[in-house]
């Protein structure tokens, strides 16, 4: 009798995997081995899944998908279909954010750790490398495979390198990560992976090293170009030996105290039973020799040993006293030549920071007078929360909220607009707004940036309503307290901006904080700016390193002696009247950084968004009644081989005080310029290859190593990197801009003075939930009032401020106000700075400030526990003023539009969220928000 059987899937395994494909699918269910397997077809989505297995379970290998989404797999007997209960679900393919390390020995094996994302999606991984001649093509491409060691958890790989030809250098090497069937083939600069040569051995002299318990040594060349002391092994016989030195020559190890037994397959053949000492790099191993250990002094007798040492070693003991006195002796005379040296620096060092101090004092008298002009450049409300929020998120400048462009159709426009109103009413709705806030946090894909973002938007949502904001902020620092006080850790809290609260508060500290900086702390932090400015831009700067001689910053600091003067050049605006314009630069200076200094000196009493760009301008020269564009680069540029220099006035031999200079807008005066260069190609090659320009100091490149390698020593010694010598100049910048230091961190941290009602009110907040908490330990309070304030806010905005300023940060001047930030730092932590030789520039420049920064912090903290609090009402009213004066000015529309995104993104975990709340059944917020999202339905695709 035939029956016929009905197939009925039940499951599927696993139930998610790559866009590309390529996951091994094992459909479970019951009778799925109907008929054959020729008679079934299986697919996933709108994608085939090619069936490799027929039985009671059907495996397939499903194909690539265009997006990331939940789809059907359906199953086709003949022309019946049966779906699957469960979905699968195509993710986004794996990425690798980090290779290391990033090159191996041509003989392989070195483990290769790779980490990313999505690797939890991926069944099988390998190592693929193409290696290619360049003349030869395609033709000659050849494969090595890698072996996967180990899947360390969802984010991190190991790979075995796989040995590949014995030239390596004379290849195009390509590495590919094969997951699946996704192929990421790993080529970026910071990711590339590198074969070189093996290394050589100099085997043993006379084939046996003789061992006397001291360290064995191998010589050869390369040792340490692809392999580190921690993975490199050394073997007597078959007992180890300890590396302990592994440089590019030599390899220096520490064999066992007894000599071992030589290895079994090597004792028939072994010269008088010695064991072999063996070098394993990887998947290669070098047999130098034999190693015999020197056993004579135990066959001398005893009666003979102590005589013929200890009479020695008395000796060797009534010698050393000698010549430690007179060691000593002349020990005592070189510290004091030492000292007498330091004291000649020290006092060099003094005299030249009251130079220069006295030399800026006088130009930041002029700054003074600009600013008592011009007044000091702070942003209006709406450009500083701009960049406080969203200048930081990846679209820059270009962020929907900076440029407030939302494109809605005129015909729809109204309807958006009144769904968004709606949808403002539901966000100050307080049920509402902690389940959404919770939701979203529980997602896993709501990465750190995506929190950030998110509480930058809401923050101008309900800045019409700060007093609510703060309500909910605070509502979630209870919860988020509670978390860290049950896990023990509290000190951890506030360390990051990890949650969407902790992102709020720093968003809060900014918008309460923009009074205070306007009125008090801008001025002196904006005169440690242009202090920093003007020391930075009196001496070279290297246009192409940014590097300068004059920084507070030692990995900034200009290494090289290079000669300069400065000058001062007549200045004449086109149709800007017929008065000059005195201006300083320097011989040594890029066009552009001329065209710089003019701009900054010209336009100097008007906001720094209005002066025109560098590049929007055209510089002339006047010797006579002739006249020259000068240019960065031109036909006049000197060359040599494949590098480039930049132009500068000592280049156009601009060489003398008095020199006339033109500034124009680019127009037809720019023609000249255009003609003089207008090598075909030439401008858009120095773009694509930058690193063959140069200006003050030419990078050294794999031509010019191998000349160095071949030149003198007093070449060598040219070439090197910074010296001792040229960190005395941080001393000497550290001196003169130290009065401007000290004036900032006093402005800030100083309770005597006025001290904003945001952090009294927080501070005090802090405290409370302490003393709720029973948190006694002082420490813990002092963190969490350092991670709210100085850390969150101020740092900020001393990295950045053109946050806060009008102005134009070049990176040689945020490279010093950084060193300043970490000042600012360290002094805000209780943790004792143990300095020693070895401590970085930075951190020995403030050393002797910090433990006065540190009192001026703990006096502010204590100081602000005194003042009288700031109640409930004072900081609501407060707030009220700093809603109704700026509210109008930003993108709120934009904002809530941006929001709603959040919403349509994680809408049914939302919805469930809000249905299974009781006091949002109550108000029927799920309801609400249906209603929201019928108007908003068709908007993203009308946009």
């Amino acid at each position: 009798i035939f029956s016929l059987q009905d197939p009925h899937p039940s499951g599927l395994r696993p139930k998610s995997g790559p866009q590309a494909g390529g996951t091994t699918l094992t459909i479970t269910g019951i009778n799925l081995a109907t008929g054959s397997k020729k008679d079934v077809q299986v697919s996933v989505g709108s994608q085939p899944c090619n069936v490799t297995e027929f039985g009671d379970e059907i495996v397939c290998i499903t194909g690539p998908n265009s997006k990331v989404e939940d789809v059907k797999v359906t199953m086709n007997y003949g022309g019946t279909t049966k779906t699957v209960p469960e979905l699968f679900s195509y993710r986004e393919n794996p990425t690798v954010t980090k290779f290391l390390p990033v090159n191996s020995f041509s003989s392989g094996g070195r483990n290769i750790t790779v980490t990313g994302t999505g690797f939890a999606l991926i069944q099988s991984f390998s190592l693929v490398v193409y290696a290619e001649r360049p003349e030869a093509g395609k033709m000659n491409l050849k494969r090595f495979d890698g072996k996967l060691v180990t899947r360390l958890n969802e984010t991190t790989v190991v790979f075995s390198s796989p040995p590949i030809l014995e030239d390596p250098e004379n290849y195009n090497i390509t590495t590919i990560i094969l997951m699946d069937h996704y192929h990421l083939v790993v080529k970026n600069e910071s990711h590339s992976f590198v074969y070189v040569a093996d290394p050589t051995f100099e085997n043993f002299t006379d084939g046996i090293k003789k061992q006397v318990n001291k360290l064995i040594n191998a010589k050869g060349s390369n040792l340490n170009k692809a392999m580190t002391i921690d993975e490199a092994q050394a073997f007597v016989g078959d007992e180890p030996c300890n590396i302990k030195t592994l440089t590019e020559t030599d390899l220096y190890c520490e064999p066992p105290e007894v000599q071992p037994q030589p290895k079994k397959r090597q004792k028939r053949d072994t010269i008088n039973n010695l064991p072999e000492f063996i070098v394993k790099f990887g998947l290669r191993e070098w047999i130098l020799g034999r190693v015999e250990y020197d056993t004579r002094v135990s066959d001398i007798p005893l009666n003979l040993i102590l005589p013929l040492v200890l009479i020695p070693m008395i000796a060797i003991i009534v010698i050393s006293i000698i010549c430690y006195r007179r060691k000593s002796q002349q020990a005592e005379r070189e510290y004091e030549k030492i000292k007498s040296q330091l004291e000649g620096l020290e006092e060099s060092v003094r005299d030249r920071c009251k130079k220069e101090f006295t030399d800026l004092m006088i130009e930041m008298e002029d700054q003074t007078n600009d600013i008592n002009e011009a007044g000091i450049p702070v942003l209006d409300y709406k450009t500083y929360t701009d960049r406080v929020f969203f200048l930081p998120s990846k679209d820059g400048e270009k962020d929907v909220m900076i440029t407030g462009r939302l494109d809605i159709p005129e015909a729809r426009r109204q309807t958006v607009e009144q769904a968004l109103n709606q949808f403002s009413n539901l966000l100050n709705s307080k049920s509402f707004l902690i389940n959404f806030i919770h939701t979203l946090e529980n997602q896993r894909e709501f990465s750190a940036r995506a929190k950030v973002y998110f509480a930058s938007l809401l923050t101008v949502a309900l800045h019409g309503k700060l007093e609510y904001y703060t309500d909910i902020m605070r509502t979630l620092f209870l919860e988020l307290m509670e978390q860290y006080v049950v896990a023990k850790n509290p000190k951890l809290m506030l360390r990051r901006s990890e949650t969407v609260v902790e992102r709020m508060l720093s968003n809060w500290m900014s918008i309460c904080l923009y009074q205070y900086l306007k009125d008090n702390a801008g001025e002196p932090l904006y005169k440690l700016f242009k202090a920093i400015k003007h020391q930075v831009e009196k001496g070279p700067v290297d246009a192409v390193l940014k590097k300068a001689k004059y920084t507070l910053n030692d990995t900034g600091l200009l290494g090289d002696d290079v000669e300069y003067t400065q000058l001062t050049v007549n200045v004449y605006v086109q149709d800007g009247g017929t008065d000059s314009i005195p201006v300083k630069v320097l011989n040594c200076d890029t066009i552009s950084q001329v065209k710089e200094k003019i701009i900054d000196q010209v336009y100097r009493n008007l906001p720094c968004s209005q002066w025109p760009k560098a590049e929007s301008v055209v510089l002339e020269w006047r010797p006579g009644s002739t006249a020259q564009i000068l240019s960065d680069l031109d036909l006049t540029s000197q060359r040599d081989g494949r590098w480039k220099r930049i132009n500068t006035l000592m280049h156009y031999n601009v060489r003398r005080d008095g020199a006339t200079l033109i500034l124009s807008k680019m127009g037809i005066s720019q023609q000249p310029e255009d003609n003089q260069q207008d090598v075909p190609g030439e401008r858009h090659a120095l773009l694509e290859d930058e690193n063959k320009v140069w200006h003050l100091v030419r990078p050294v490149d794999e031509i010019d190593e191998g000349k160095s390698k071949r030149g003198s020593v007093k070449e060598k010694e040219r070439t090197k990197a910074i010296t001792e010598i040229y960190l005395t100049r941080l001393l000497s910048v550290k001196g003169t801009l130290q009065q401007f230091v000290d004036n900032f961190f006093h402005s800030v941290l100083n309770s005597n003075h006025v001290v904003p009602p945001a952090v009294k009110y927080f501070f005090d907040f802090l405290d409370e939930q302490a003393e709720k908490h029973d948190i006694k330990d002082e420490d813990t309070i002092h963190i969490w009032k350092t991670n709210s304030l100085p850390l969150r806010f101020w740092v900020n905005i001393l990295k950045n401020p053109h946050f806060i300023f009008d102005v134009h940060v070049h990176e040689v001047v945020d490279a010093s106000l950084s060193v300043i930030a970490q000042t600012f730092m360290d002094a805000c932590t209780r943790t004792e700075h143990k300095l020693s030789r070895d401590s970085p520039s930075n951190k020995l420049l403030y050393a002797k400030e910090i433990s006065n920064y540190k009192k001026m912090v703990e006096d502010y903290y204590k100081g602000i526990r005194q003042m009288v609090p700031v109640s409930d009402q004072d900081m609501n009213t407060h707030l009220a003023e700093i809603s109704r004066a700026h509210t109008d000015s930003l993108n709120t529309l934009v904002a809530l539009h941006q929001l709603y995104q959040y919403t349509n993104k994680y809408y049914d975990e939302i919805i469930n969220a809000l249905e299974e709340d009781p006091a949002a059944q109550k108000m029927q917020l799920a309801f609400r928000l249906q209603q929201i999202a019928a108007a908003l339905e068709n908007k993203v695709t009308d946009l």
